[in-house]
């Protein structure tokens, strides 16, 4: 593998679906600096209007990943930039890139994400749930609404997609009659119990090779769009070895971003987001420089992280909203890098 010292170009890095993400593109351009090489972060989004393209060094409005021209733009882009590592970032991009690895692969990127086997069982909540049970990881009861109709349901209940992102669609039930009448408003519906607790979500970051990094927790004090807006970090080490467990089933590679609950008898698990977490901002604050490993990665260099739990617990990050502005020129030179 070529070293940091013979690399000749910048090393590129595709992020898809990279819309809103304006500080992990920022915390990949620093990294580049840390490690000490090139690099060039390239985007793409179906918007041309996406924060992210104020902010990469280069960027193209793609199709959407459901549209038969999506993997072809990709692998466009992926020729034209001579991109070396792509992340989905959006989890609905994650199965669709994961069937095409091969494509993508051939063009001499390599691919961050799950099997395609892997990622198409994180993005269907049943799955996940018979996954945990295999893996005996705690996890709520999870049930089709036809199964659920059948069985003596203890209210309230929990009800969202089987196949969603974000906290689309999800809904806490509070008896049989809520639950029938949501369930009209839920496509194709998983019910969970329902589990009391703060939420914890976990960035499990894993190497190309599949060896578990970091994990870092951090509790969720406000969400705004299903993204988080205040948390705290915190380590547990039962959490922790729930995470790495979860991540060496599913043969993670690449980041993962992995969701629990906090009940009275301990962590529930609820669901894995095979992407990074959009707060993963706060593990890097916290000690936990994973953009400079992937970086590392990629170019050849050796990446030593420190022993799990190597990060400052306590450490709180609390968001506000900042602005870009465009003219129409500048919108339609945007558009124009089209796929």
């Amino acid at each position: 593998m070529a070293s940091a010292a013979s690399r000749t170009e910048p090393l590129a890095i595709l992020f898809t679906s990279a819309g809103r993400r304006v500080e992990l593109l920022r915390a990949f351009q620093a990294a580049f600096t840390e490690v000490g090489i090139a690099g060039k972060v390239v985007v793409s989004d179906v918007d041309p209007l996406a924060p992210a393209f104020q902010v990469a060094d280069s960027g193209y409005v793609v199709p959407g990943n459901q549209d038969p021209a999506y993997i072809p733009a990709l692998v466009h882009i992926c020729r034209a930039e001579s991109i070396r590592l792509i992340f989905p970032l959006l989890d609905p991009d994650v199965p669709v890139l994961a069937s095409a690895r091969d494509q993508l692969e051939a063009t001499g990127a390599r691919l961050a994400a799950l099997g395609a086997a892997q990622a198409k069982m994180t993005f269907d909540k049943l799955a996940t749930a018979e996954l945990f049970s295999r893996l005996s990881v705690p996890h709520p009861k999870t049930w089709t609404a036809e199964q659920a109709s059948t069985q003596d349901l203890r209210f309230p209940v929990f009800i969202k997609p089987r196949f969603g992102s974000a906290g689309k669609h999800a809904f806490r039930a509070e008896d049989r009659r809520a639950l029938e009448s949501l369930q009209a408003h839920v496509p194709d519906p998983v019910v969970q119990e329902y589990i009391e607790g703060p939420e914890i979500t976990n960035d499990v970051s894993c190497s190309l090779g599949g060896e578990v990094w970091a994990v870092v927790s951090r509790r969720r004090i406000e969400v705004r769009w299903g993204e988080v807006a205040k948390g705290v970090t915190e380590h547990d080490p039962e959490v922790e070895r729930q995470c790495v467990t979860i991540a060496r089933g599913l043969d993670a590679r690449g980041p993962i971003t992995v969701q629990c609950l906090r009940a009275k008898e301990g962590a529930i698990f609820t669901e894995v987001n095979a992407r990074f977490g959009g707060g993963v901002p706060l593990g890097i604050a916290a000690g936990v420089p994973s953009p400079a490993w992937y970086v590392a990665e990629a170019a050849g260099l050796p990446v030593h992280p420190p022993p799990l739990g190597t990060y400052q617990a306590g450490m709180y990050l609390t968001r506000y909203d900042s602005s870009f502005f465009l003219s129409e020129s500048d919108v339609d030179r945007i558009a124009r890098r089209r796929f």
